[in-house]
């Protein structure tokens, strides 16, 4: 019998990312302190490309999937990130009336961002990314997949800056083109 965890997913057409660099697949939700202090180093590090999905446990964060339906509600008016920061900057701030206020800061139309994040699809969204980490064996936030290897909690800033500088050196000295990337794919 293999009781092997499935692989991450691929990337997907409505996965949200940001960045240009090493790849880094994080799993968290947004009422996890160790998933603000994991944004904030990958922040503070730059020069990666982030993809975020949920792991919203109502269990273990009672908030986590209404505000991960909040995001996603906010990522249907284009403003996935600037949410996402904003939640992360301030957990202590995260009831109704605050994601309300946010999504009005944020220049939301805030009746369609309500109903949204109330919505079958965007539960669906938030439900899909749950349980797809939990077929890949993630059973903590955050969970950080960097280049391919799962990695619980918040990494060191010296952990992101080798994998930024790893793939450096590896497009440094990749002879496939002359720019160093592989265009084949």
């Amino acid at each position: 019998m293999d009781l092997t965890s499935a692989p991450v997913p691929d990337l997907r057409p409505d996965d949200h990312v940001l960045g240009d660099g090493p790849l880094v697949v994080v799993y968290a939700d947004f009422a996890c302190p160790h998933c603000a202090v994991a944004h904030a180093r990958i922040t503070e590090v730059g020069g990666l490309t982030v993809v975020f999905r949920h792991f919203a446990l109502k269990a273990k964060h009672p908030r986590a999937p209404a505000l991960a339906a909040a995001a996603e509600a906010a990522a249907l008016q284009r403003q996935f990130w600037p949410f996402h920061d904003a939640l992360y900057a301030d957990q202590g701030r995260q009831a109704d009336p605050h994601l309300w206020a946010l999504a009005e800061r944020l220049g939301l139309d805030v009746e369609r961002f309500d109903a949204d994040r109330r919505s079958e699809a965007v539960i669906d969204r938030v439900k899909r990314d749950v349980r797809d980490a939990i077929k890949a064996g993630v059973t903590a936030t955050p969970t950080l997949y960097l280049q391919g290897e799962a990695h619980v909690g918040p990494p060191t800033t010296a952990r992101l800056h080798s994998v930024r500088n790893d793939e450096k050196q590896e497009e440094a000295v990749d002879p496939k083109d002359s720019r160093g990337k592989d265009n084949s794919i």
